[in-house]
């Protein structure tokens, strides 16, 4: 991901320094746990030949003497072209500096019954669990948000839309509290994707046979990383749970979209609804300076295609060769990395939307008469039937009435409302005066707004 969209804390997470100081604690924990097995193995007076044989003594050497240095690793890599062999071959350099020639060297037991996609594919888990638990902030963040504001609009009036044209009255509240619901869902399915199918661990060989390494390593290492070991890697772990959670990554982002999508359509000037930010000294556009543009929430939308776009490679890379084979690994370099980071980043930029958006409560009222009564026809219909009449009969009341409204606005013709229209055929006057003031009452729409609400209230990040 380019430096314009990467956030310090999630770029730090998909950083080299930071990769290979994972696989430096799982190569360390590994000889921790070949010592701890070697030790258990004595003292039950059996043996074991896939214990390494080093000591207690040995492996605190390495915890305190191992380190690395990621230009040198990109110096051996260049003749090497073998990251993990690189890597090793650079450790090495630390741990057995100063070591007198013909002296054992330390660095024997790094890596030892190991191989390369033990060490990659645990410290990646390792990665997208952080990668995660740094995305569920945001989300658990920007769903508070959704829901405080969706109270502060419980009660301002607006008209709803379906097809993009008016429907019936609604409270703007509910937009929000729509994006909390779809927030909290969010957290849930990567919640699940984290605990499910990020947090494991694999450290079991060629294969996945166990065939060079005890599962005690393997179990040794995923506890003091907080993962569980994958019950039958077959040298990778299945990649299906890194589909997973790609899925659960472009569905936020998907989220995000839908939520940006709905302020870009609310800021149009023909609507006006609601405003993102437009900060101090902002400029709009390069010709027109009039212009606030939504720039913001469409940057939302562009970088939510590259995410779900991204998921398509995650699923591709799911089949992959007999045990094992690479064709997934430099394809998820980039598109897992730039998953998180651009999704991290629209996170962010999400919150800034939702914690400034200007709602304009006037232009709410004004949109919502703007069809002259159209929007209280469903109410007008069941009013209609109630009196005894069929349904069809009513609905071509109300729908005709309706049409010749319409052509007025449509002509930008002055004319009676829809209400006053509809009082006027003959063939309601079964509706009195009274009837006609209820049902063209946006409240009539809302009585039982409340239930929404105290759901709302209920729902916690």
């Amino acid at each position: 991901m380019i430096d314009r969209y990467t956030r310090p804390q999630m770029g730090a997470i998909f950083s080299l320094e930071n990769k290979y100081r994972v696989w430096l604690e799982i190569e360390t924990l590994a000889c921790e746990a070949q010592a701890e097995l070697g030790a258990q193995t004595a003292k039950a007076n059996k043996s074991n030949s896939k214990a390494s044989g080093i000591t207690l003594e040995e492996a605190r050497f390495i915890r305190e003497n191992a380190n690395f240095d990621v230009e040198r690793i990109d110096e051996l890599e260049a003749t090497l072209n073998h990251d993990v062999i690189a890597f090793l071959t650079n450790v090495a350099e630390y741990l057995d500096a100063g070591i007198a020639e013909g002296e054992p060297k330390p660095s024997r037991w790094v890596h030892y019954g190991m191989t390369s996609s033990d060490l990659g594919d645990t410290a990646l888990c390792c990665q997208i669990t952080q990668a995660l638990d740094l995305i569920l902030e945001g989300v658990r963040k920007l769903g508070d948000t959704a829901k405080k504001r969706a109270f502060e609009f419980k009660d301002t009036l607006c008209v709803g839309r379906t097809h993009g044209i008016h429907a019936e009255p609604m409270v703007f509240g509910m937009k929000f509290g729509a994006w909390a619901w779809a927030l909290k869902r969010a957290e849930e399915r990567l919640k699940q994707a984290r605990d499910l199918s990020a947090a494991r661990g694999a450290i079991s060989g060629a294969v996945g046979s166990y065939s060079s390494i005890d599962p005690f390593v393997e179990e040794y290492i995923c506890e003091k990383l907080g993962l569980t070991a994958d019950p039958l890697s077959t040298q990778v772990i299945a990649r299906d749970n890194h589909a997973h959670v790609a899925s659960a990554l472009a569905i936020t982002a998907a989220t995000l979209e839908h939520i940006a999508t709905e302020i870009r359509a609310l800021q149009k000037s023909d609507t006006l609804e609601a405003e993102e930010p437009f900060t101090k000294g902002q400029k709009g556009s390069s010709a027109m300076p009039h212009k606030r543009n939504p720039i913001t929430a469409e940057r939302i939308c562009g970088m939510a295609r590259n995410i779900k776009a991204n998921a398509q490679v995650a699923f591709d890379s799911v089949a992959l060769w007999h045990e094992r084979d690479i064709s997934h690994s430099s394809a998820e370099r980039i598109a897992l990395a730039d998953s998180f980071i651009a999704l991290d980043y629209i996170l962010a930029k999400a919150q800034w939307i939702l914690e400034g958006l200007v709602v304009y409560p006037e232009n709410c009222q004004a949109n919502l008469d703007r069809t002259r009564g159209l929007i209280y026809s469903s109410k007008v219909l069941l009013a209609l039937v109630d009196t005894g009449i069929t349904r069809e009969e009513a609905y071509d009341i109300v729908q005709s009435n309706a049409m010749t409204v319409w052509d007025d606005i449509q002509q930008a013709r002055s004319g009676p409302s829809y209400k006053e229209r509809i009082a006027a055929d003959e063939r309601a006057k079964s509706l009195t005066p009274q009837q006609l003031d209820e049902l063209f009452d946006p409240w009539n729409f809302l009585e039982d707004r409340s239930i929404l609400f105290e759901r709302l209230e209920t729902l916690t990040f």
